[in-house]
């Protein structure tokens, strides 16, 4: 089999795999939002992680004004805007989208009619602005312009806001731009508080979702993860785009699985096992009680896994 008709193969595996999660695409029209609440945890100097359905939100409070991350999925946004008057008086001057997949940014429409000034990636704005067909029946529309970010950045972005040094980085621009979940991921890290917020870039405690279609890779993904342990030490909490506050050793602990992940993969790319042959081998298997209970699980980690990695020879 050819590289071409192998990496094809691969990205076949690894739709399928996005399609199945559903997590890239809009949502909000088939989920009822109705009882889902809206959980605030602090994390000192003015800092929260607010937890609800979508991807994780992160939150600066203080005289300056509001300051989100993310803003999940638009039936959620008044549910959100309540938790934030919870701990403010303030309105939400800023919202940082981490990237641009819909759980993440399905609220910036309302947000932005209400006046925030939305934040993210050059390619945040690209995407939403263009939309996505997966060629799957996995399509997202594209975004009026009211959803779109007014300012954008192509490496990195500091605020001075809330007595706290903000800083936007995106990781693809120190990792000789191997992009991670998408082509456009930020990382949010709040110096004083000593927080940051990783989008999806991380999923704690699970196997991530890697968008090859939106630009994402799986080296990436890794030099990404290893990129965010430079900006931490042991008292760093850490705001997944998925799963429970993190730490340090659980960002150090995904990064070994990732590692192990890849070279699994590659060993079998290398003995030129097709994308069906190695989805059979369940080479993954014996991760998935631990790492393959979220989001994705083994069988569709290895499609990642193998649309990435075939594509990267390919490209090279």
């Amino acid at each position: 089999m050819s590289n071409t008709t192998r990496m094809r193969a691969g990205h076949g595996l690894l739709l399928a795999a996005a399609s199945a999660v559903g997590i890239a695409a809009p949502a909000s029209a088939q989920r009822d939002f109705s009882a889902v609440e809206i959980a605030t945890t602090e994390l000192g100097g003015g800092v929260y992680m607010l937890v609800g359905a979508g991807g994780n939100l992160g939150l600066s409070v203080g005289e300056d004004g509001a300051f989100l991350i993310d803003d999940q999925f638009a039936p959620l946004t008044d549910k959100i805007t309540a938790a934030v008057a919870a701990v403010s008086d303030k309105p939400i001057e800023f919202v940082v989208n981490t990237h641009w997949h819909y759980d993440h940014t399905g609220g910036n429409e309302n947000l932005g009619k209400a006046g925030a000034h939305i934040v993210a990636h050059d390619n945040v704005r690209a995407r939403l602005k263009a939309g996505l067909d997966r060629g799957d029946g996995n399509v997202t529309p594209p975004s009026p312009d009211v959803a779109l970010p007014v300012i954008t950045f192509a490496h990195s972005l500091t605020f001075h806001w809330n007595g706290q040094t903000v800083q936007a980085v995106h990781p693809g621009a120190t990792t000789k731009n191997h992009h991670a979940h998408t082509d456009g991921d930020a990382f949010v890290y709040f110096k004083e508080a000593n927080v940051i917020h990783m989008g999806d870039v991380f999923f704690n405690g699970g196997f991530p979702f890697i968008d090859l279609a939106s630009g994402g890779g799986l080296d990436g993904y890794i030099a990404a993860q290893e990129f965010a342990l430079t900006l931490t030490n042991a008292d760093t909490k850490i705001i997944p785009g998925h799963g429970p506050l993190a730490a340090r050793s659980d960002l150090e602990a995904s990064v070994a699985m990732l590692k192990e992940v890849r070279s699994r993969i590659a060993a079998l790319i290398a003995d030129g096992k097709t994308a069906e042959e190695i989805a059979a081998a369940k080479p993954l298997a014996d991760l998935d009680a631990a790492w393959g209970q979220g989001f994705i699980n083994a069988e569709r980690m290895t499609g990642f896994a193998v649309a990435s990695l075939m594509a990267a020879a390919h490209d090279h």
